[in-house]
Parts: C-alpha cells; sequence; structure tokens
C-alpha cells in the first residue's frame, strides 16, 4: 500500500506511528550497548553491561561516611593514557575515619609521592583480585594484614604536595590488574542510593542509633 493510499484512507495516525518507530529505533539500539540505564552506576557516572560483570557488589560499607556526597564521579579515558578520573571523589574532612569497604588483604599502605595511600586486595574476586585504593589516607593498617569490610584501615589527612582531590576529600579507586574500574560498583544498589535502605550487620561496626 503506497503512502497516498494511507493518508487517504485516513492513516494520518498510523503513518505518525510508523514514523515513532523509525525515531525510537537508535535509541532502542544505545540502549542495547549499554548507554542507557541498564548501565547506571549510580550517583557519579555510568558503567556498560561488561564492567557491571567484572565488579561483583560484595561491598558492604561506603569507605567514608554513611552516603557521602560523590564530589567527582569515575570518568573511563578514552584510551590507556588519555584523559579522565580513575576513581571517584568523596567528601570527607580531614581526620574522617576510612573503611575497607569488602573484606581482603592489604596490599599495601604507605606514602606514594607524598600521598598515603592504601591498597586493599578484595577476597574472592578472581585472579587477579579487584584491588581498591584509598588516598590521601594516614595508614593505621599494614601491608599483608587481613581486614574485614567496615573495619578501620586508617583516617583522611591532609597531603603535603597537595592533591586533584584538594582538601576535604577522598579519592577512592578500583583496578583488576592495569584495568581501572568504577568503584562504586562495588556497592549493591541499595546500599549506593538505587533501592531501598536496610541494614547488614557487620563485623566491629556498630549499628546506627
Amino acid at each position: 500500500m503506497s503512502w497516498m493510499r494511507v493518508m487517504r484512507r485516513g492513516g494520518r495516525g498510523r503513518l505518525g506511528l510508523l514514523l515513532g518507530m523509525v525515531v525510537a529505533l537508535p535509541a532502542t539500539m544505545a540502549w542495547a550497548g549499554g548507554a542507557g540505564p541498564a548501565g547506571d552506576a549510580g550517583p557519579g557516572g555510568r558503567a556498560g553491561p561488561a564492567q557491571d560483570a567484572a565488579v561483583p557488589a560484595v561491598g558492604r560499607v561506603w569507605p567514608v561516611g554513611v552516603r557521602p556526597a560523590v564530589l567527582r564521579g569515575w570518568e573511563p579515558p578514552a584510551s590507556v593514557y588519555g584523559p579522565g578520573h580513575r576513581g571517584v571523589d568523596l567528601g570527607a574532612p580531614p581526620g574522617a575515619v576510612v573503611r575497607a569497604v569488602a573484606a581482603g588483604r592489604v596490599s599495601f599502605a604507605g606514602p606514594v609521592a607524598g600521598r598515603g595511600v592504601v591498597s586493599v586486595e578484595v577476597a574472592g574476586t578472581g585472579s587477579p583480585p579487584l584491588r581498591t585504593t584509598y588516598e590521601p589516607v594516614r595508614a593505621s593498617v599494614e601491608e599483608g594484614e587481613e581486614v574485614t569490610a567496615g573495619e578501620v584501615v586508617g583516617t583522611v589527612e591532609t597531603s603535603a604536595t597537595g592533591s586533584h582531590c584538594g582538601s576535604g576529600c577522598l579519592h577512592w579507586g578500583l583496578r583488576r590488574g592495569e584495568t581501572y574500574l568504577n568503584p562504586l560498583l562495588l556497592l549493591p544498589p541499595w546500599l549506593r542510593g538505587g533501592g531501598p535502605s536496610r541494614l547488614l550487620p557487620v563485623l566491629g561496626v556498630p549499628v546506627p542509633g
């Protein structure tokens, strides 16, 4: 049936429906590619389905506070050496307690280029394991020490050499091998703000009154 015959038969509504389907098709294809809500990583950035699968939601607490402000989100670089933000910056004043997001082993605790860094290999996350980092932090743990989810690993410090994070902020990163990933994906949706809140018991962490 020609377009003219559709119009003569009072098919303007049908024609509009067909045109709407054609316009909507590119958006549907983009969502399937991970550019839409299916890849949403919550506050602070987005991640595609491949990254979702690479990062299990094993986190049980935020590294600082209860639900800190995300001052700068995850901005993956277009290339290995390209510009971007390989982690997230969370609002936290100097002296704020820093906790391990998930259970694991401390792989590093000490200064790097004038900034204190604590790195924890997350238990049960394959080989090479996921490794989450916190900086600038004055460490209260040592390399090789086992930590549980919610255990204190240090406090936010003011870096002597300055930091892109500035004062009053914690930079939280995540890597598998040499690949940087979005650390927010370690947190289940209900904890990062994408679902109903609930409390889980964490050894050594008092339940908020």
